[in-house]
């Protein structure tokens, strides 16, 4: 089976994606600076511990694995993987250290394709009502969407004159039956401690089962060589309401009482409870005044792909 190369393997998508790989008898060669189950457990599982900008470490391992990797999946330097929604301006220098070298090393060892994990963040706040399609404009201003927009940006500048096949997934914020927090931060408010929706609760937002992902991510490896290049939006085929939210939440007993607001100018000012000064580096910031925007994030072409059969009912 093929190889495949993470980065950002101890995180919680790196382990989802390797425990797939390894059920499938791909061999993966793993990095990340903390160590996980799978070391020692799989003949298949190769991981060496160091941090993401060690260069010679990570392109040594990549060199000496060139005959077997295939794909480089790049989840390292990712919000929901590998650092905290407090993206400081430091995780941004550390993701562009990584990335002046970790494309050209992969490039060098002869790997096929490279799937980099995006964020469907680059997009900023949506204006009109037609869903988001990937042609849409970056319009983002955030320490993530300038991490994640350079990091596309690299990739494709370092691919360019070569066979490499660059894969682009923005992804919608993810979850799974238990990881929830970002369904959680459309509707808790986290200075009065408190639940929070708006009259009936019908409004949604766009989410990534994390078994989507992967189930993506494997789709593309698995797929003929050159047919799949490009960006892709990953999210769920349909939005996740606030009252599916909250009723998700009670059913696993996160949530307690939850207010509900009228939908006025003033009560949604009084929601912003993070601040605007604090929207440029915290990945969580979310504005309510913008609550009743279009945040339909289409994933028409990455379908061609996969088949998105997870939601928030029957994901584990």
């Amino acid at each position: 089976m093929a190889g495949i190369f993470i980065t950002g393997a101890s995180g919680m998508l790196g382990m989802y994606l390797a425990s797939s790989l390894l059920a499938k008898k791909h061999k993966v060669i793993a990095v990340d600076s903390k160590p996980n189950d799978f070391v020692g457990k799989d003949p298949n599982y190769t991981f060496v511990q160091c941090d993401i900008t060690d260069k010679g470490a990570i392109s040594d391992l990549l060199y000496k694995h060139s005959s077997d990797i295939q794909t480089m999946v790049h989840l390292a330097c990712s919000v929901d993987n590998d650092i905290d929604s407090y993206v400081t301006d430091e995780e941004v220098k550390k993701s562009k250290i990584t990335d002046k070298y970790i494309y050209e090393a992969a490039v060098n060892a002869r790997v096929k394709s490279i799937i980099l994990l995006s964020t469907t963040h680059v997009y900023g706040t949506p204006k009109g009502r037609e869903p988001i399609r990937e042609t849409a404009d970056t319009k983002g201003n955030s320490n993530y969407v300038d991490m994640k927009l350079n990091s596309e940006k690299m990739l494709m500048k370092e691919i360019k004159k070569t066979a490499v096949v660059p894969v682009i997934a923005r992804v919608a914020p993810v979850y799974t039956s238990e990881y929830t927090q970002n369904l959680r931060d459309k509707v808790y408010d986290p200075k009065e401690d408190i639940a929070f929706v708006y009259n009936d609760g019908e409004y949604g937002f766009s989410f990534c089962c994390v078994f989507n992902l992967i189930d993506f991510i494997n789709g593309i490896i698995n797929i003929p060589q050159g047919r799949y290049e490009g960006i892709y939006n990953v999210a769920d085929t349909r939005q996740i309401t606030a009252k599916e939210i909250l009723e998700h939440e009670r059913e696993h007993h996160r949530i307690g009482a939850v207010i509900q607001k009228s939908m006025t100018g003033d009560t949604l000012k009084s929601l912003v409870s993070l601040g605007k000064n604090r929207q440029k580096m915290d990945y969580r910031f979310f504005d309510p005044s913008t609550i009743n925007n279009n945040w339909n994030i289409d994933n028409t072409k990455a379908q061609r792909i996969s088949t998105f059969r997870w939601n928030l009912k029957n994901t584990k």
